[in-house]
């Protein structure tokens, strides 16, 4: 339980859990009972967002954990439709009713063609200053955007949650968020399964007696990332943290590295992609 909920600095003095619990397409109605099991294992780090449509359950699993609030790290996303100032505004009060306190806040997609990120960015800076939220963030921006929401703000997101596994390393962007003290996370960090089935993957788990997904999780855990995969039971849930039993050597840390192709498995492209999931008429 202890490494489960090893934590990695923000730049702003708070900490996150390492490792998290990614909530997209869990089936309605049964998060709560999942996230309590989560908390027996461990987890201290629930991932969601407005668009995942399951913050109300988020909410209602955290009421039931039988763990102190300020043990537990909840992270929530500004929804594409809701982009600029008063919506981001409105939009977190909309998750705060259904959540109950937020840890981190991320703007989910930068969506350039809209050109109101840095507007959104502006609203998170404020919810930060009154106290409504400890620590802001984004999820899928590239150097660029994160150098003009900072030039414009003087504030620097904690956190980049981008897509990143093994195949896409996003290796440039990570040394940026490094240099600026930013933490990188990785979403989809087992790429849908489809990192699973490599040949160096299934290789490495056999010698070592692991699952592949572990294997996986570990490079995660080891390159200094945070991780929030996944689970659909309290198997996968255990099989997760069990990530934290061992360690990968150099040679198969690298080994696993070198599967890197430098391109999106799911072709999202944060310079491109736009949606309007979300919105919430006034």
């Amino acid at each position: 339980m202890d490494n489960t909920a090893r934590t990695l600095p923000l730049r702003d003095g708070a900490a996150i859990p390492q490792m998290g619990l990614g909530v997209m397409y869990v089936p309605e109605g049964t998060l709560p009972a999942l996230m309590r099991e989560a908390a027996k294992v461990g987890y201290r780090h629930f991932d969601t967002a407005t668009v995942y449509g399951n913050e109300g359950e988020v909410g209602e699993g955290l009421r039931s954990l039988d763990l102190d609030r300020r043990e537990v790290f909840v992270t929530t996303k500004l929804q594409d439709g809701m982009h600029g100032y008063d919506n981001a505004l409105r939009a977190f009060d909309a998750s705060e009713k259904l959540i109950g306190s937020i840890d981190l806040y991320l703007i989910h997609w930068p969506q350039p063609a809209k050109d109101l990120y840095a507007e959104s960015w502006r609203a998170l800076v404020r919810l930060q200053e009154e106290g409504r939220v400890r620590s802001i963030g984004v999820a899928n921006f590239t150097a660029d955007m994160i150098d003009r929401i900072a030039g414009e703000t003087g504030v620097m997101p904690v956190i980049n949650q981008v897509e990143l596994h093994p195949r896409f390393q996003q290796r440039e962007l990570r040394a940026y968020n490094a240099a600026k003290g930013i933490l990188t996370q990785a979403w989809s960090p087992l790429e849908h399964g489809l990192i699973l089935k490599q040949e160096a993957i299934i290789e490495i788990a056999q010698r070592l007696g692991r699952s592949a997904a572990q294997v996986v999780l570990r490079w995660h855990i080891q390159s200094g990332l945070v991780v929030i995969p996944k689970a659909a039971d309290a198997r996968h849930l255990a099989d997760n943290v069990a990530a934290w039993d061992f360690e990968l050597s150099e040679d198969d840390m690298a080994r696993i590295s070198a599967l890197d192709q430098n391109q999106s498995s799911f072709g999202l492209d944060p310079n491109v992609y736009q949606s309007d999931r979300g919105r919430i008429e006034a």
